[in-house]
This record gives structure tokens, sequence and C-alpha cells, in this order.
């Protein structure tokens, strides 16, 4: 009896298409804001069709048609390399069942994503449903920054890297991140570039909703500076390094976030502002998942360290 042909895929080719995958949907938020920038919210002025009688721009409709098509075909390309990744996951040479559950929601949050797209089109771009089209955005590049890292990992146990209290400092930086990019949906909903000259805005005073939103990136600003001190002085090296890099994302962010405000929001700092924002959330991810780390089957326990000599790869025994 023949034995069945397998094509085994290796570990580093799924990390490459991991990888790729998390930048695609990152591309696809600036390339989705150049749409905006460019007034070409409405280029398609319908959804699922382009036109009431056609899937593809008419030369007619412009420019702003094309640009508005080329970003709706951008999804189809974005959904196939998240479908390669579920294709590798299930050639992966050792059929990991853990990483399947994080390709397949990838995969399926693109449609998803595209939905919510259609939506904000068949509703003239309503800056509350523009906004969550981008924070869906934010929530499938999560699931796959997750998988992509999740691909190193081994499949036991997860046990934490800090002492408690860091990694609960570290949790409240990720929710008000979140907070900060919720809000930030909130001053572009108040601002000039609503994607179409005719779209509403949502009514909220830009000058007001702005100072909420710088607020709120001093504050995280400062939680990130705090656990750069805190993983410094407990020795977790490997955190202390992703919160260095989340502080210098976070100033590189703010710098073009004040310069673009003073200078009356030009379309290049605000497409860099929104790139910045994708950088800043896996910033934050890469803190939070430095908090703590996954054990082989199997493994034993680690002894208990004190907190002044613990090391970057040494757990901290949880006190349950």
């Amino acid at each position: 009896m023949k034995r069945s042909v397998r094509f085994p895929v290796s570990t580093a080719l799924l990390r490459r298409l991991a990888l790729a995958s998390m930048i695609a949907n990152v591309a696809i938020v600036v390339t989705g804001g150049a749409v905006r920038l460019t007034a070409s919210g409405l280029g398609c002025p319908t959804w699922p069709r382009c036109t009431d009688a056609s899937y593809t721009p008419t030369p007619e409709m412009g420019v702003h048609g094309v640009i508005e098509y080329g970003n709706r075909l951008l999804t189809f390309a974005v959904g196939l390399v998240a479908l390669a990744v579920v294709v590798g996951v299930l050639l992966h040479g050792t059929r990991r069942r853990a990483l399947l559950p994080l390709a397949v929601a990838v995969l399926f949050g693109i449609p998803l994503q595209a939905v919510i797209g259609g939506i904000t089109v068949l509703t003239n771009l309503n800056p509350w449903v523009v906004g969550l089209h981008f924070l869906a955005s934010m929530v499938v590049i999560t699931v796959a920054y997750a998988l992509w890292r999740r691909i190193d990992e081994p499949d036991g146990p997860v046990v934490p890297t800090v002492p408690g209290p860091l990694r609960a400092l570290a949790l409240v930086t990720t929710i008000v991140s979140a907070a900060v990019l919720v809000i930030g949906t909130w001053v572009t909903g108040s601002g000039p570039h609503a994607g179409d000259h005719g779209a509403a805005r949502n009514g909220l005073d830009p000058e007001s909703i702005s100072q909420v939103h710088a607020d709120g990136v001093f504050l995280l600003i400062g939680l990130s500076v705090a656990l750069v001190f805190a993983f410094r002085a407990v020795g977790a090296r490997r955190a202390e390094r992703a919160a260095g890099v989340l502080v210098a994302v976070e100033l590189g962010q703010g710098v073009i976030g004040f310069v673009q405000y003073f200078t009356h929001l030009p379309v290049m700092l605000v497409g860099a502002h929104m790139l910045g924002s994708c950088l800043v959330l896996l910033a934050t991810l890469a803190v939070l998942r430095s908090t703590r780390e996954r054990r082989p089957v199997g493994a034993a326990p680690a002894a208990p360290t004190s907190v002044a000599t613990q090391s970057a790869t040494a757990p901290v025994p949880v006190n349950a």
C-alpha cells in the first residue's frame, strides 16, 4: 500500500508566512488611510459593486474610483496571504493545533473587515463606522502578531517572567494604549479628512478631543517609561528592552502627532501617523508578551528565585 504524499512546511517558512500576513494587514491600514486622505472614500459609491452596474470603476469615475477600487483589490491579496498561512499551519511538520485557531481567525477577520468597509461606503462614510473599520484592523493585526510569535513557542504552560504587580502594570499600559487608539478615531472623525468632501463629521470639537487624545498619549508614555525602570529593577532584561522600544515608538508617534496638528494635518503626516498607530500597537503587544514565556510540555517547574536575582529568562513563581 502506497504511503500518502505529504509536503510538510518548515517552521522557518511558516514564520515567514505569518510575518508576511501581519505586514500585509498593517499595509492595508495605510492604503485604506490613503483612500480617505485623497478624498476617494466614495470613489466607488456602492458596495459590493463599484457602481450599480459594474464591479469595476468606469472612466468617468476618474482617479478616485481607481484608488478606492485598488484598495478593494488589495483585500484579496491580504486574504490570499492569510489563506497561505492556514495551509502552512495544516501542512506544518508537527501539526501544532494551537496555531490553527489563530490562523483561521486572521483569515476570517479579513472578509469581516471587507464587510465593515462596505458598510462605511453604504453609510456615506459615517465617521463612527470608519473608526470601527480602523479598530477592526487593529484586532486582526493583534491576532496576526499573536500567531507570528506563537510559532516559535513550545506548547507547554505559560509561566510569568516578572512579578505580579509588573504584569498588572503592563496590562494597564496595554489597556491605555488601546484607549488612545479608540480616542484617536474620534479625533479623526472630527477632523477635515472625511474621505469625501460631502461626508459628515462626528460633531465633536476637534480641539477638545485632540487634547483628550494628547492627555492619553502622555499617560501612555509615562506608564511605558515606568515599565522600563521597573523591569530594570527586577533584572527582566527582555521585558526592559521591549518597553524601551515601546517608549521610542511612542515618542516618534507623538512627534508626528504634534507636528501634524500644528501644521493643519498635511496628508503625508496623517498617513505616517496611521502607520505609527500600528507600530505602537505591535510594540505594546511585545511588552505584554515579554512578561511571560511558555515552557516545553513536561518541563520541570522552575525553582523559586528572588526578585533581586531574577534573570531575563528565569520565571518568578506565581502566588495563586
